[in-house]
């Protein structure tokens, strides 16, 4: 069986953390990589070229949504996922408009993330 390959971006190491755990008790998903902003993620993208990237909207330097458009420029066949606290947050249409596969908040569980990365990656 083939694992889907997914790289986490968020400024929290706490919340890359928690994901590349929950990611990684998964049988078929594992994770090659993390980063800490929107422009370490296009250099992340570029070099590891993950099935599923998760992606924050809110990060210093390059935000989720410019990180979205510039990986997506670059890399049509990844899928995007964002990743965030705010369920009615502007910038997730932002994402969606820019690209994204879809959305998930920060307190879905362990299945539900499990769910939506492999909903992505299909």
């Amino acid at each position: 069986m083939s694992r889907s390959r997914c790289l986490v971006v968020d400024d929290h190491s706490v919340v890359r953390e928690g994901l590349r755990g929950m990611i990684d008790a998964e049988v078929d998903l594992t994770v090659v990589g993390e980063a800490g902003s929107g422009g370490e993620a296009v250099v992340m993208a570029q070099s590891l070229q993950p099935d599923v990237i998760l992606m924050d909207l809110r990060m210093p330097d390059v935000d989720g949504v410019t990180a979205t458009e510039r990986i997506l420029a670059l890399l049509p066949g990844t899928r995007i996922v964002v990743v965030t606290t705010y369920e009615s947050d502007t910038d997730i249409l932002r994402a969606v408009e820019a690209g994204a596969a879809g959305y998930l908040l920060k307190d879905a569980t362990r299945s539900e993330l499990a769910q939506a990365v492999r909903h992505a990656a299909r």
